[in-house]
């Protein structure tokens, strides 16, 4: 590969890292790939095509698995309503929100809230956030009485 090649290249990825990571911050806040395209000076289409490459997922599914992952923990608490918790970790629509945690976590989020409260008492938040950690890449198995 070419020096210049690879500069652009190491460049790129320092750039998607500064999109996770402002993601991985600002996950309540209503980000979209044109906003964070240009925050780093790249087009929304090269930012997409360049985060899918290097880790495996769109913008917004990784944007989503964030703010999936921020709600179970909202959930298990149990003092907020679903719709809080929706609106609490930047979602606009309780539909859309309500269909992609039952898609990452395998149960819709009133369900997951019903079971989950005070699972993870106890447990330190770092250990509670690994094994409560949602599927990514993948849809969770579909249950028969979800």
């Amino acid at each position: 590969m070419p020096a210049n090649s690879r500069e652009t290249t190491l460049r790129d990825l320092a750039r998607l890292r500064r999109v996770r990571d402002r993601i991985d911050r600002d996950y309540a806040q209503p980000l979209d790939v044109d906003a964070l395209a240009a925050g780093i000076g790249m087009s929304a289409g090269h930012l997409s095509r360049q985060f899918r490459l290097a880790y495996g997922e769109s913008v917004y599914s990784y944007l989503m698995t964030r703010r999936i992952e921020r709600a179970m923990a909202l959930l298990r608490r149990g003092d907020l309503s679903v719709t809080e918790v929706c609106f609490e970790v930047g979602c606009s629509s309780l539909g859309t929100f309500s269909t992609r945690f039952t898609e990452l976590v395998g149960v819709p989020p009133s369900v997951y809230r019903r079971d989950s409260a005070g699972e993870a008492e106890g447990i330190p938040s770092c250990v509670a956030k690994q094994v409560t950690r949602p599927i990514r890449n993948r849809e969770a198995p579909s249950g028969g009485d979800a």
